[in-house]
Protein backbone atom coordinates (compact mmCIF):
# COMPACT_ATOMS: atom_id res chain seq x y z
CA UNK A 1 0.00 0.00 0.00
CA UNK A 2 1.37 3.36 -1.00
CA UNK A 3 -0.01 6.56 0.44
CA UNK A 4 0.11 9.55 -1.89
CA UNK A 5 -1.34 12.40 0.15
CA UNK A 6 -3.17 13.21 3.34
CA UNK A 7 -6.64 13.23 1.82
CA UNK A 8 -6.36 9.69 0.45
CA UNK A 9 -4.74 8.47 3.67
CA UNK A 10 -7.49 9.93 5.88
CA UNK A 11 -10.22 8.28 3.79
CA UNK A 12 -8.61 4.91 4.42
CA UNK A 13 -7.73 5.61 8.06
CA UNK A 14 -11.32 6.62 8.81
CA UNK A 15 -12.54 3.20 7.64
CA UNK A 16 -9.91 1.35 9.67
CA UNK A 17 -10.70 3.33 12.80
CA UNK A 18 -14.46 2.88 12.33
CA UNK A 19 -13.96 -0.90 12.42
CA UNK A 20 -12.06 -0.49 15.69
CA UNK A 21 -14.60 1.90 17.21
CA UNK A 22 -17.42 -0.51 16.36
CA UNK A 23 -16.08 -2.77 19.12
CA UNK A 24 -16.53 -0.12 21.79
CA UNK A 25 -20.29 -0.74 21.96
CA UNK A 26 -19.59 -4.33 23.00
CA UNK A 27 -17.33 -3.51 25.94
CA UNK A 28 -19.18 -4.02 29.22
CA UNK A 29 -19.11 -0.81 31.26
CA UNK A 30 -17.63 -2.59 34.28
CA UNK A 31 -14.85 -4.24 32.22
CA UNK A 32 -13.19 -1.15 30.71
CA UNK A 33 -10.20 -1.59 33.05
CA UNK A 34 -10.18 -5.40 32.90
CA UNK A 35 -7.03 -7.25 31.93
CA UNK A 36 -6.19 -10.91 31.72
CA UNK A 37 -3.00 -10.52 33.78
CA UNK A 38 -1.47 -7.94 36.11
CA UNK A 39 0.92 -5.49 34.46
CA UNK A 40 -0.70 -6.00 31.03
CA UNK A 41 -2.79 -3.42 29.17
CA UNK A 42 -6.43 -3.22 30.25
CA UNK A 43 -9.14 -2.78 27.64
CA UNK A 44 -9.11 0.93 28.47
CA UNK A 45 -5.32 1.03 28.14
CA UNK A 46 -5.59 -0.53 24.67
CA UNK A 47 -7.99 2.20 23.52
CA UNK A 48 -6.10 5.04 25.22
CA UNK A 49 -2.87 3.68 23.74
CA UNK A 50 -4.27 3.69 20.21
CA UNK A 51 -5.49 7.26 20.65
CA UNK A 52 -2.45 8.68 22.42
CA UNK A 53 0.27 7.06 20.35
CA UNK A 54 -1.41 8.12 17.12
CA UNK A 55 -1.77 11.71 18.28
CA UNK A 56 1.44 12.14 20.25
CA UNK A 57 3.87 9.96 18.31
CA UNK A 58 2.72 9.43 14.73
CA UNK A 59 1.28 12.93 14.28
CA UNK A 60 4.38 14.54 15.74
CA UNK A 61 6.75 12.37 13.72
CA UNK A 62 5.04 13.05 10.37
CA UNK A 63 5.49 16.75 11.13
CA UNK A 64 9.20 15.93 11.57
CA UNK A 65 8.98 16.51 15.33
CA UNK A 66 9.96 14.15 18.15
CA UNK A 67 7.41 11.95 19.88
CA UNK A 68 5.44 13.36 22.83
CA UNK A 69 3.88 10.01 23.79
CA UNK A 70 3.76 9.60 27.58
CA UNK A 71 1.76 6.40 27.96
CA UNK A 72 -1.83 5.31 28.14
CA UNK A 73 -2.79 5.36 31.80
CA UNK A 74 -6.16 5.98 33.34
CA UNK A 75 -5.20 9.61 34.00
CA UNK A 76 -5.89 10.28 30.29
CA UNK A 77 -9.50 9.11 30.52
CA UNK A 78 -11.32 7.30 33.29
CA UNK A 79 -14.49 5.31 32.60
CA UNK A 80 -15.82 3.84 29.38
CA UNK A 81 -17.49 6.99 28.08
CA UNK A 82 -14.40 9.11 28.77
CA UNK A 83 -12.13 6.53 27.12
CA UNK A 84 -14.26 6.43 23.98
CA UNK A 85 -14.42 10.25 23.87
CA UNK A 86 -10.64 10.44 24.29
CA UNK A 87 -10.19 8.05 21.34
CA UNK A 88 -12.55 10.12 19.18
CA UNK A 89 -10.98 13.45 20.19
CA UNK A 90 -7.44 12.26 19.48
CA UNK A 91 -8.64 10.88 16.13
CA UNK A 92 -10.11 14.28 15.27
CA UNK A 93 -6.86 16.08 16.17
CA UNK A 94 -4.76 13.56 14.26
CA UNK A 95 -7.01 13.71 11.22
CA UNK A 96 -6.66 17.49 11.04
CA UNK A 97 -2.89 17.12 10.65
CA UNK A 98 -2.93 14.07 8.39
CA UNK A 99 -5.36 15.53 5.86
CA UNK A 100 -3.07 18.52 5.28
CA UNK A 101 -0.12 16.35 4.26
CA UNK A 102 0.88 16.80 0.63
CA UNK A 103 2.52 14.29 -1.68
CA UNK A 104 5.83 16.06 -1.00
CA UNK A 105 5.29 15.69 2.76
CA UNK A 106 4.67 11.97 2.28
CA UNK A 107 8.03 11.56 0.56
CA UNK A 108 10.03 13.24 3.35
CA UNK A 109 12.03 11.27 5.87
CA UNK A 110 10.92 11.28 9.49
CA UNK A 111 12.74 9.91 12.49
CA UNK A 112 10.99 7.35 14.66
CA UNK A 113 11.42 7.31 18.45
CA UNK A 114 13.83 4.41 17.85
CA UNK A 115 16.08 6.68 15.80
CA UNK A 116 15.22 5.07 12.46
CA UNK A 117 14.68 7.31 9.45
CA UNK A 118 11.56 6.33 7.50
CA UNK A 119 9.58 7.83 4.67
CA UNK A 120 6.45 9.51 6.09
CA UNK A 121 4.03 7.45 3.99
CA UNK A 122 5.67 4.24 5.22
CA UNK A 123 5.39 5.47 8.83
CA UNK A 124 1.68 6.08 8.27
CA UNK A 125 1.35 2.56 6.88
CA UNK A 126 2.88 1.36 10.16
CA UNK A 127 0.19 3.35 12.01
CA UNK A 128 -2.48 1.31 10.21
CA UNK A 129 -0.72 -1.95 11.12
CA UNK A 130 -0.48 -0.77 14.73
CA UNK A 131 -4.21 -0.02 14.88
CA UNK A 132 -5.07 -3.42 13.44
CA UNK A 133 -2.74 -5.17 15.90
CA UNK A 134 -4.45 -3.61 18.91
CA UNK A 135 -7.93 -4.12 17.42
CA UNK A 136 -7.10 -7.81 17.29
CA UNK A 137 -6.15 -7.68 20.96
CA UNK A 138 -9.48 -6.02 21.77
CA UNK A 139 -11.30 -8.84 19.97
CA UNK A 140 -9.31 -11.37 22.00
CA UNK A 141 -9.96 -9.57 25.31
CA UNK A 142 -13.68 -9.50 24.60
CA UNK A 143 -13.64 -13.18 23.60
CA UNK A 144 -11.93 -13.99 26.92
CA UNK A 145 -14.80 -12.22 28.66
CA UNK A 146 -17.34 -14.24 26.69
CA UNK A 147 -18.60 -11.20 24.79
CA UNK A 148 -20.01 -11.85 21.32
CA UNK A 149 -18.55 -9.39 18.81
CA UNK A 150 -19.50 -8.61 15.23
CA UNK A 151 -17.56 -10.20 12.39
CA UNK A 152 -15.02 -7.78 10.98
CA UNK A 153 -16.25 -7.79 7.38
CA UNK A 154 -19.82 -9.04 7.64
CA UNK A 155 -19.47 -12.83 7.80
CA UNK A 156 -18.03 -15.17 10.38
CA UNK A 157 -15.56 -17.86 9.34
CA UNK A 158 -18.31 -20.45 9.70
CA UNK A 159 -20.62 -18.43 7.43
CA UNK A 160 -17.89 -18.16 4.78
CA UNK A 161 -17.36 -21.94 4.93
CA UNK A 162 -21.08 -22.65 4.60
CA UNK A 163 -21.30 -20.39 1.51
CA UNK A 164 -18.19 -21.74 -0.15
CA UNK A 165 -18.11 -24.38 -2.87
Amino acid sequence: MEIYDGQSFVKYLDKVKARTARLFDFIPEDKIEWTYQNEKFTIGDQIRHLAAIERFMYVENVQLKPSKYQGCGIELADGKEAVVQFYLQMQKESRAVFERLTHEDMERKSETPGGVEITVWKWLRALIEHEVHHRGQLYMYLAMLGVDTPPLYGLTSEEVISRSV
